[in-house]
């Protein structure tokens, strides 16, 4: 599967970039394209892979409720590339990927419990502009978390809108990694008052 960014992918060249290139490749079965689009400025590569593997290391929060957030927020913005990512690493991580397959239509699912719900509310409250966040759905997901879980949920919100909003800037899209271990693809939900995103 190949796409077309927006910005040329560069060759990925040098030492750095061959280490690079067969990690992708032995992590996701290819190598992939943020990684070749972000190659032409370095800096903000190293950043943005420095930011990911920071936050993987997160353990306040649920996996399962941040790969949700996460899938929520690619949904939401219509990024099809991060729910490509996002439904292969949950397979692969040992997540619930029958729920992964439902986030882009979280409210008309009956699976999510109670506390699932709050969390893609939020997260889909996080992403709008300006956010939508109410006092109400805060105090919920305190109760229900704790401080440090609900201070790691709401920056892997976040994060997740920089991936995602950087993705679809830039037109990456889906690459078939879900596609690579049998899964159907997810398709972003349409956003009410505009056009379905891209799939």
């Amino acid at each position: 599967m190949t796409s077309s960014t927006r910005v040329p992918k560069a060759q990925i060249t040098g030492v750095h970039g061959a280490l690079l290139t067969r990690i992708g490749r032995r992590m996701f079965g290819d190598v992939p394209e943020p990684l070749e689009v972000m190659w032409h400025n370095r800096r903000v590569l190293t950043t943005s892979l420095g930011l990911g593997r920071r936050t993987a290391r997160w353990n306040a929060c649920d996996r399962n409720l941040k790969s949700y957030a996460h899938l929520a927020v690619a949904s939401l913005v219509g990024c099809s590339w991060c729910l490509d990512l996002g439904y292969f690493q949950a397979h692969n991580e040992g997540l619930d990927v029958d729920k992964a397959r439902q986030v882009p239509r979280w409210r008309e699912s009956a699976d999510f419990t109670p506390l699932e719900r709050d969390v893609l509310e939020y997260a889909e409250a996080m992403s709008q502009t300006p956010p939508t966040v109410t006092d109400e759905l805060s105090a919920r997901l305190l109760r229900q978390l704790g401080a440090p879980a609900m201070v790691e949920l709401t920056a892997w919100i976040a994060v997740a809108n920089q991936y995602t909003r950087t993705n679809c800037a830039l037109g990456i899209e889906a690459q078939g990694f879900a596609a690579a271990c049998g899964l159907a693809p997810l398709v972003p939900a349409a956003r009410a008052g505009g056009p379905a995103p891209r799939a």
